[in-house]
Parts: structure tokens; C-alpha cells; sequence
């Protein structure tokens, strides 16, 4: 079994150990890969790995060889399913690695927003501090999260682990679930929600826009969801929300985004993703929008959730060598 990683730095920078893939087969491993890198070093691989590379219908066509393309992630927008089911290229993801780590990353922001953790800590540094006396805390108003509304929109792992923190917290929470719209879900009386178990009510997506204080985005990127935040849903907020988005950059628009934020509708947005393309290019309007908090998509690569990831992505090659499936979002032929 020829194993060819193709893009393998943002998962492993040199923190982990190759071992559970080379255990399985001849092993080359790339650190980055531009897309017209792809075919030429994926030629011989039966089994190619890719975090974040692309793969459409015309480099399956090209690889006749290759039985097996595993993920270093859950998402695989990036690569086109029904070709490889054409080729009978198995395709396998890695489900749940990060569920803590993105979690807390949902968090971190909305702390950061909160607080202002940025601003002041550049205030700090500028003198403002010394200079500011005993009101500093005013330049940047704070917001206390207690009793604030969390609306977290795609309830899965991930989704009910944010809503799980947010009530730490003492907020409560709304969750939209696409089961909801679907009509699976029966909807409750009073406030036109669902009352789960553990306290959170399930509501149509824009009554989540319009009621929460805090929406936090947890979908994947498919036809459906892409752009689903454009102006008509930024204009169904509160002025005083914010719009936490650790899952795809390409469920916002970017440009309504920049501009809402211009107008201080909402009045601050915490990204881990953005785009695409990412990284953004110097002209994206969110760089230079207001209150808003811009990381480079690392919501899930602590060294623990890129731990997990690698042994699941070993996992999953060594029971489809077994003749098993395992996470496959392709099936074996």
C-alpha cells in the first residue's frame, strides 16, 4: 500500500508521530501542496490523505490507481463525492476530533468580544491605562453573558457541546436544527419552540436571529447552508449581538457582514473562518470592519484534537485495508 499525505504541516507541524500511518504502508508525506502539485505526487498512491487540498472529477480521472482518499477532517466540501464514487475511490472522514477544541474556540471569541479583550489590551500598551484613571473600563463597553440568550444554529456534537459552555455561563440557550424546518420536529406551544430535556428550545432559524443575543454557527457548507447569513438575516438581529462562526467561512456573506458591522448591526462578530478564499486577500471588507475578530482558522488544531485526528485517519485507512467501513462518506464499492 502506497500512502501519499499531501498536505500534512497543519496537522502535524512536527508535534506528532507519522507511525500509526507508516504502520500501514510505504509512506510519503508532504507538507503543503499547491493544487498543480497534486497529480504529479499522487500519482503512485493507492491511499492519498489530504487536510485541506481539493480534489474534483478531474484529478480522480487522472489517479486511476487510487482506492482511497481519507480526510484530516469531518468537513469534505472540497471534494467531489460523486466522482469518486464514479472512480470507486472510498472517502473517509474524521467525525468528532475536535468537538472540545472547537468548543472552546466558540467561546474564546465570544469571551474576547465580552470583555474586549483586544482593545484593551491594546489600550493597556498604548498608555490609555495610566492616562484613563479610575474610568478606563468605559472606553470599550463590557457585557455580562449571564442570562443572555445563546442561539446556536446546527445542534450536533459540536453545536450542544457550545450550548453546554453557554450555560456554564448561566446563559440560556436557543438551538436551531434543521430537523426543525424539516417538520421532523414537533414544534411547542408559547413561544413556538421546542423544549428539549436539558433546557434548550429549539426554534425556527430566523426567530433565532432575531431573539438571540449571541448566534453561533455550527453547519456544514453544502448548497443549503452556503450564504445562508446574508443582509435580510443580519438585519433580523439585535444591534447589541454578536455572530460567533468557528464551521465554514462560506455560510456568511462577507461583504453584508463588513457592512453590518459598519453600521453596528451587529455590534461584533468573532471568525475563525472566512471566505473563501482562505486566507482572505487583502481586499476582503471584513479585514478592516469593526469589532470584529479575525483567527486563522485554528478553532480545532490543538495538539490534542490533532492527536485524535491523526489516529482516527489511521483507523479509518486500516479497516478499510480490513474490508471494513469505517466514517466512510463514500462507501466502498
Amino acid at each position: 500500500m502506497r500512502i501519499t499525505v499531501l498536505d500534512g504541516y497543519a496537522l502535524n507541524p512536527g508535534d506528532l508521530s507519522w507511525e500509526p500511518l507508516q504502520a500501514l504502508g510505504e509512506l510519503e508525506v508532504y507538507d503543503r501542496c499547491t493544487p498543480g502539485e497534486v497529480i504529479p505526487r499522487a500519482r503512485e498512491a493507492d491511499a492519498l490523505l489530504v487536510d485541506a487540498v481539493e480534489v474534483g472529477a478531474a484529478t480522480f480521472a487522472a489517479l486511476p490507481q487510487l482506492r482511497y482518499l481519507g480526510l484530516f477532517a469531518t468537513g469534505y466540501d472540497g471534494i467531489d463525492l460523486e466522482a469518486a464514487r464514479a472512480h470507486g475511490v472510498t472517502v473517509c472522514n474524521v467525525p468528532a476530533y475536535g468537538t472540545a477544541s472547537v468548543a472552546q474556540a466558540t467561546i474564546a471569541l465570544l469571551l474576547a468580544l465580552a470583555n474586549r479583550a483586544c482593545e484593551y489590551d491594546a489600550m493597556v500598551r498604548a498608555g490609555g491605562w495610566r492616562a484613563g484613571g479610575p474610568c478606563h473600563y468605559l472606553s470599550a463597553p463590557l457585557l455580562e453573558l449571564e442570562d443572555k440568550l445563546l442561539g446556536v444554529v446546527g445542534f450536533g456534537r459540536i453545536g450542544r457541546a457550545v450550548a453546554a459552555l453557554g450555560r456554564a455561563f448561566g446563559m440560556r440557550v436557543l438551538a436551531y436544527s434543521r430537523r426543525v424546518e424539516r417538520g421532523t420536529v414537533e414544534r411547542g406551544a408559547g413561544t413556538g419552540g421546542e423544549q428539549e430535556s436539558d433546557g434548550v428550545e429549539l426554534v425556527a432559524l430566523d426567530e433565532l436571529f432575531r431573539r438571540a443575543d449571541v448566534v453561533s454557527l455550527h453547519l456544514p457548507l453544502t448548497a443549503e447552508t452556503r450564504l445562508m447569513v446574508g443582509r435580510e438575516r443580519l438585519e433580523l438581529m439585535k444591534p447589541s449581538a454578536f455572530l460567533i462562526n468557528t464551521a465554514r467561512g462560506g455560510l456568511v456573506d462577507d461583504a453584508a457582514l463588513a457592512a453590518a458591522l459598519h453600521a453596528g448591526r451587529p455590534a461584533g462578530a468573532g471568525l475563525d473562518v472566512i471566505g473563501p478564499p482562505e486566507p482572505p486577500e487583502p481586499r476582503n471588507p471584513l479585514l478592516s470592519a469593526p469589532n470584529c475578530i479575525i483567527t486563522p482558522h485554528i478553532a480545532w488544531a490543538t495538539r490534542e484534537a490533532r492527536s485524535r485526528c491523526l489516529a482516527e485517519a489511521a483507523a479509518n485507512l486500516e479497516a478499510f485495508l480490513s474490508g471494513r467501513a469505517r466514517n466512510a462518506v463514500v462507501a466502498p464499492a
